[in-house]
């Protein structure tokens, strides 16, 4: 399950390892994990930091991305840009005991930089540029998939080389698939230059640094400090940490949320840092915070 007490993993980095019904194939940070378990629903949320693949075998996923909210059935590919907070619900089938079965793969920039080159790829606008695409599994995408299965298996033996070479062979068969579908992956490469304060909005309690921040915005980290201290005269992590630390201590008195959970829900990523960052700005622990406005509405 990738959510834990209301956090928001980060993915692939928090994959450190292997749980009991996964297997994980890495490479220069690049992830292809598969995963089968016995599951009637699960969900939760995941900031993705590289392109994502899901290949849906067995069960159904549900994925959320603003108001927007797609189903990908058994048989069924999605393609998901990266840099992009989503949330999840994913069912097991039913029929089969609940099975839930699938492999998610992890593109980063210079794969597909490599393989546009090596073909010669121009680039060309799409009429609309979608943050998830879905698409049915083919012949070719199935037999891929069948051929990858062994490498999973035995993950430890496999060269580094081996697993560049199958993800060229994916994108090969996922260009030949769909022309929408290569028109759609030339434009993971391309970032638009938003508007900070709207990148700030939509992630103020995601578990995002300053530099998740700044290419989300299509800036350089220097860019992105200079022009958010213009706006709001301060800097980002002393401004972004005051409002995340606002906003627990609300949770705090007004929800009947733990600690760890409203760590968790105001984009803090650690406990401890999250309670010596409070202590600082309000004089006292976390803990003793919910306890001591618990007692005062008591009193009154």
């Amino acid at each position: 399950m990738l959510q834990h007490n209301n956090k928001i993993l980060k993915v692939p980095q928090d994959y450190s390892a292997a749980p009991l019904n996964q297997n994980i194939l890495k490479m220069n940070g690049l992830s292809v994990i598969k995963s089968c378990l016995y599951t009637q629903r699960n969900e939760g949320a995941m900031f993705l930091e590289n392109h994502m693949l899901l290949f849906v075998l067995k069960g159904q996923y549900h994925i959320s991305f603003g108001n927007v909210t797609y189903q990908v059935n058994e048989n069924e590919i999605v393609l998901v840009h990266k840099s992009i907070v989503i949330k999840y619900e994913k069912y097991g089938n039913g029929e089969f005991d609940h099975v839930l079965d699938y492999i998610m793969l992890f593109i980063k920039d210079d794969l597909l930089n490599e393989f546009i080159k090596m073909n010669n790829i121009k680039y060309s606008h799409p009429s609309v540029v979608l943050p998830v695409s879905i698409y049915p599994l083919n012949k070719r995408l199935i037999g891929f998939i069948e051929s990858l299965k062994p490498l999973l298996d035995d993950a430890r033996g496999v060269a580094e080389g081996m697993v560049k070479l199958k993800l060229l062979e994916l994108l090969y068969n996922l260009v030949d698939t769909d022309e929408q579908f290569l028109i759609q992956f030339l434009n993971l490469k391309q970032k638009d230059h938003r508007s900070i304060t709207e990148i700030v909005d939509e992630n103020l309690f995601n578990p995002l640094n300053i530099s998740d921040l700044a290419s989300l915005s299509g800036r350089s980290l220097s860019t992105f400090k200079r022009e958010f201290k213009e706006i709001y005269n301060s800097s980002p992590l002393q401004w972004i940490r005051n409002r995340r630390l606002e906003k627990a201590s609300e949770l705090l008195l007004h929800s009947t949320l733990s600690v760890t959970e409203v760590c968790f829900s105001t984009g803090f990523e650690n406990v401890a840092h999250f309670s010596k960052v409070f202590k600082e700005k309000f004089g006292v622990s976390p803990s003793m915070y919910k306890k001591s406005k618990l007692y005062n509405l008591l009193e009154k």
